[in-house]
């Protein structure tokens, strides 16, 4: 079965944000003190999959990274105060 044709910048943004989780979810697991950094990877996956998401008229893949993006502002917001 043939794939639907994506813009390459919709590829790259899936791309992106999914290289970027997979780096911010290792941080995190890791504790070595950067945990910080890792909600700073995961909100940039998250915003980039919400894109993509709503680009391709996902609705549940546009609801979970959105709540995602809220978290990982929580996240960020929580390490710069």
């Amino acid at each position: 079965m043939r794939k639907p044709y994506e813009p390459p910048l919709l590829q790259a943004a899936k791309w992106i944000g999914t290289a970027a989780g997979i780096a911010g979810a290792i941080l995190i697991a890791l504790n070595i003190g950067f945990v910080d950094y890792g909600f700073v990877l995961f909100l940039i996956s998250s915003v980039l999959w919400t894109a993509a998401a709503a680009v391709q008229r996902e609705t549940a893949l546009l609801v979970l990274q959105g709540v995602f993006a809220i978290i990982d502002v929580v996240g960020v917001v929580r390490w710069m105060a």
